[in-house]
């Protein structure tokens, strides 16, 4: 599999300007004092389909040819690669069928309808969900656009590196969520290029740390049906994925489940902002690591804001 360039991002970039938003960076007083550094939030949350996910989805849907592109794309996720390659979709006038856990929000399920995705649902784990979308794609023939594990996803999240350094005038780190590795490897693959000094940090919930064990261990680790609040990073690292991975990122930490919830709280009291419990999870891992931090220009990825406002984590702890 090609592994994509700064280049490849740049003109991922032109691409996808007309069917995405250039999301802004917030700040918070209480988060810097409590955190002891200066935090800056890029909030992918505002995003039309509400996550970062829409670059890597159109800049593949957009990326096709007439002729790939009548037969429509289809997809798995647990949900926002699902709602973001529908709604490229629907900019593009073309079908999309989408693998989805059952157990996902009902609120992710809803915004894939509502932009014209056809939902087919598995079991929630690995193996089940890619074995559902097998069988989609041989009845649809549509192109396969996966999650995080290609090219033009990659060069499309690493667009969101891009702006987040124009709109901060530079960052000593940036931590982002990770599952599948697609916003971590595109953040790898701009920040290399753009601002080699940057440190690029992942962060993990303890319940699916297979990214964390596969950093320490050298080698993929993968998990086929972890449990955790933060429902985005339920997947495993891909080859592709890997690459940016075990090359680039200086860090990994994880986070607690209960840790996860309390940082969700604090950004939705002091950012004023809806955020995913995946989201959450590097504010979770910089108070917790503080030294790690410590007087830093720390960049943090707001990944997405789907959320199902009936069923809140801390209303079920």
């Amino acid at each position: 599999m090609r592994i994509p360039s700064y280049e490849d991002m740049l003109a991922a970039h032109e691409r996808i300007k007309p069917h995405i938003r250039r999301t802004p960076v917030r700040t918070s007083d209480y988060l810097n004092d409590l955190a002891g550094c200066d935090l800056y939030f890029k909030c992918e949350n505002f995003q039309e389909p509400g996550a970062f996910k829409v670059r890597g989805a159109a800049n593949a849907v957009f990326g096709l040819d007439d002729e790939q592109a009548r037969k429509g794309v289809a997809t798995h996720s647990s949900g926002n690669h699902a709602s973001c390659l529908s709604f490229a979709a629907m900019r593009r006038g073309i079908p999309c069928n989408v693998v989805m856990p059952r157990t996902a929000p009902q609120a992710k399920k809803d915004t894939v309808a509502r932009y014209g995705g056809r939902i087919t649902e598995c079991d929630p784990s690995t193996s089940s969900r890619e074995a559902a979308f097998a069988k989609v794609q041989a009845e649809t023939g549509g192109d396969f656009v996966h999650p995080y594990n290609d090219p033009r996803v990659i060069a499309g999240q690493g667009t969101c590196s891009r702006e987040f350094m124009e709109q901060t005038d530079g960052l000593d780190m940036v931590v982002a969520p990770i599952g599948g590795g697609g916003m971590i490897s595109g953040t790898c693959l701009t920040l290399s290029t753009l601002a080699p000094e940057t440190k690029v940090i992942a962060a993990e919930p303890e319940q699916a740390d297979d990214a964390y064990r596969s950093f320490k261990a050298g080698h993929i680790i993968a998990d086929d049906a972890p449990k955790t609040i933060a429902d985005g990073l339920l997947v495993p690292l891909k080859e592709l994925t890997w690459h940016f991975v075990s090359n680039h990122v200086s860090e990994i930490y994880t986070a607690s489940e209960q840790e996860i919830i309390d940082a969700m709280k604090l950004s939705w009291k002091h950012l004023r902002i809806v955020i995913e419990p995946s989201c959450a999870v590097p504010l979770a891992v910089i108070l917790k690591n503080p030294d790690a931090f410590a007087g830093k220009r720390v960049g943090v990825v707001i990944t997405g804001g789907n959320v199902d406002l009936d069923k809140l984590p801390w209303m079920q702890t």
